[in-house]
């Protein structure tokens, strides 16, 4: 039996419960991966909440890091005794579990299980989004909301390294000097400024070719207005809720802009793209140029705990269980 944080009706935090589960050999194709610490994100409080629809009951989480005990039959991209990573399974918030093991993905050295936990969802949620949603090039000039979060300080860094001028957004001034001290060049206190004002100034009027948006609702019309004619509006969370109904006749008048709602599984669903995507992270991580930082650490059982100060924008950077 091992401890995994279940969740029997979706809700609030307090759905979350600490539960005995049964795990058992890895059967075709499968591999056992003994956690060594969980990546928590806001897409595993969409689904404790209901926001996305799961079966019931459900093992919260999405991202774990660990070493593989066993694998089935037909396995060879792993074998017992490989740190790996993964994201986008759900079923992660546990000690030890059986995943598919053509989703795993092997930690190159110099890389920690606490590291890869704390970016891997994260960073491949970068990379896509930097060099394949809007491939932006040096020195272009790019908005992102909530620069101060687990992808915003990843995104800062490796923009920098790229040569762009990052705009980041923070709602406070603590988060925006960590913001700073991550590659930001600019960082708006949305709480103190308006941010489309503030990047109109910022651009001389003209406006940005892409706008980087998981906060949702509340910054949906000021992105756009943020966009210069034919701008990309990157719409790939719901930090603040889910963003209304949209009459796309608003896309032309202000400016015949294009919008995405992206997922980093669509970008990862074949196995090339799964380990070239994890390659272009770890290379930037080796090299130097992005630094991971595990900002918040709670124990499995605080599960709850760590979905309140999530949700409760309490958190920077990257936060992780430890089992």
């Amino acid at each position: 039996m091992a401890k995994a944080i279940r969740y029997h009706k979706q809700g609030g935090p307090e759905v979350l419960q600490v539960d005995e589960v049964q795990v058992g050999d890895p059967g075709p194709g499968q591999a056992r991966v003994r956690h060594k610490a969980i990546g928590v994100n806001f897409v595993d409080t969409y689904q404790r909440s209901g926001l996305y629809p799961m079966q019931l009951p459900s093992v919260a989480g999405n991202e774990g890091a660990g070493v593989v005990e066993a694998v089935g039959s037909g396995v060879t991209s792993v074998k017992a005794g490989d740190r790996v990573t993964y994201t986008g399974l759900p079923g992660s918030y546990c000690e030890v579990r059986l995943v598919p093991a053509d989703r795993l993905v092997k930690l190159p050295e110099g890389v920690s299980e606490e590291q890869a936990a704390s970016m891997t969802l994260k960073g491949m949620t970068v990379q896509y989004l930097i060099h394949r949603t809007y491939a932006v090039k040096s020195g272009d000039t790019v908005l992102w909301h909530a620069a101060a979060g687990g992808v915003g300080l990843i995104a800062g860094q490796w923009l920098k390294a790229i040569g762009a001028i990052g705009i980041g957004t923070a709602g406070s001034e603590e988060k925006a000097a960590l913001a700073k001290a991550h590659g930001w060049q600019h960082v708006i206190n949305y709480n103190q400024d308006n941010f489309v004002e503030k990047v109109k100034a910022i651009t001389g009027g003209k406006g940005l070719p892409v706008v980087y948006d998981a906060v949702g609702k509340t910054t949906w019309e000021g992105s756009l207005d943020c966009l210069r004619p034919r701008g990309l509006m990157v719409s790939f969370g719901n930090a603040s809720g889910p963003v209304a109904p949209v009459n796309l006749g608003v896309l032309s008048t202000k400016g015949s802009l294009y919008v995405t709602r992206p997922t980093l599984a669509t970008y990862i669903a074949s196995r090339t793209d799964l380990e070239e995507t994890a390659k272009s992270l770890f290379d930037v991580v080796k090299s130097g140029k992005v630094k991971i930082e595990t900002t918040k650490k709670y124990k499995l059982a605080e599960a709850a705990q760590a979905h309140r100060d999530l949700e409760g924008r309490k958190t920077t950077g990257s936060v992780v269980l430890v089992p």
